[in-house]
């Protein structure tokens, strides 16, 4: 089992915008000299708390300043772009990357992000233009035919070539035949996850899921590639857990508690699942009061926090609860207080990893 790490990324406003990058970037740097495997950058427009519009952009500079880690999109939300430039946009990234770089997809879930583009979430058509769009990428990258390419979302010309000034769709990814793709799910039995499987694409889990609903996900998968004629390789899911690691379980918590976790959670998480009628996914049973769904309730319940050997046994009982997995995934957060931040994930790709490096 491998460890990641997904910058949404988490920012209260107000902030300096620049002072973000520049701490995002340099959690980035830390995480690859400790040797975490894979980092993955968000995208959003209108999501004030998670400020990168452009993780291609952001994941371009880190790439100067980093040696081994994976840097991924998380996720490219394809109904904001057009087929023609993120084709263009993705496979040149691949190419400053060297192959280090791995492609998350979606169609984006923030309210604002889909009014932007147009969207009415409640018709599902973000979700069909998403297919529609990376069904083209794909296709441009193999098969790049001069002609119209018109749809409700977008148009554009692929010209046709001229040899004698060298005109023509020529950019196809550095890794044959593209960087690997990922595909983010929450919901219960997710259709997501489920197309990812027959498509030979991997899985990733969202973290603002109570872990009774992740068996579900890897099912999902396992039916897709099943249908797809697809080998689901449980070294390919990623789960992704808010992770927090002290000296003591006891210090862990009351840090948790008093600090950016449930911080973050509180002014932001709350709000944005209630609004979107997601908060139900935390429950740890269909009884349960959505008003009982607090910060206490998340690290005792959701959350992994808690001493090197309390994290390793609960991470361990994860494991063995879903059948296994490949990569955890640590969600981002401001590194406040930063000595504090450094020393969890020190500790958890260190001693935690250490008493973990059975899982295979």
């Amino acid at each position: 089992m491998e460890l990641g790490y997904f910058i949404m990324p988490l920012h209260q406003p107000p902030y300096n915008q620049t002072q973000t990058l520049d701490d995002d970037l340099e959690q980035i740097i830390l995480l690859d000299q400790l040797g975490y495997s894979e980092a993955w950058i968000g995208e959003h427009f209108t999501a004030e708390w998670e400020n990168i519009p452009s993780p291609d952009l952001f994941i371009a500079r880190a790439l100067g300043v980093t040696n081994n880690i994976f840097l991924g999109t998380a996720v490219t939300n394809l109904i904001n772009h057009n087929p023609f430039s993120i084709a263009h946009r993705i496979a040149l990234l691949d190419h400053l990357a060297h192959g280090r770089l791995y492609w998350g997809i979606g169609s984006g879930g923030f309210p604002g992000d889909l009014e932007a583009s147009g969207f009415d979430p409640k018709t599902g058509e973000h979700r069909k233009a998403t297919k529609d769009s990376i069904d083209l990428i794909l296709r441009l990258w193999k098969d790049p035919k001069p002609g119209l390419y018109k749809h409700k979302r977008w148009e554009f010309t692929v010209p046709e070539p001229n040899e004698s000034i060298g005109l023509r769709f020529h950019l196809k990814p550095f890794q044959d035949p593209h960087p690997r793709i990922g595909v983010a799910g929450t919901s219960p039995n997710s259709a997501t996850l489920s197309i990812a499987g027959e498509r030979g694409w991997f899985p990733m889990s969202g973290s603002n899921v109570h872990k009774s609903i992740l068996p579900s996900h890897w099912t999902s998968y396992e039916q897709g590639a099943e249908k797809g004629k697809k080998i689901a390789d449980r070294s390919d899911w990623r789960i992704t857990r808010e992770i927090y690691v002290s000296e003591t379980s006891a210090q862990a918590r009351q840090e948790a508690l008093d600090g950016i976790l449930a911080h973050d959670f509180n002014h932001y998480w709350l709000k944005l699942l209630s609004k979107s009628n997601s908060l139900e996914r935390l429950r740890n049973s269909p009884e349960m009061p959505l008003s009982e769904i607090t910060a206490e309730y998340m690290v005792d319940n959701v959350w992994i926090v808690g001493s090197p050997k309390e994290v390793a046994e609960k991470i361990r009982q994860l494991y063995i609860d879903v059948g296994g997995f490949g990569v955890l995934v640590n969600v981002g957060h401001e590194w406040k207080p930063k000595d504090k931040w450094i020393r969890s994930m020190s500790l958890l790709k260190e001693e935690v990893g250490s008493m973990l490096a059975d899982l295979i």
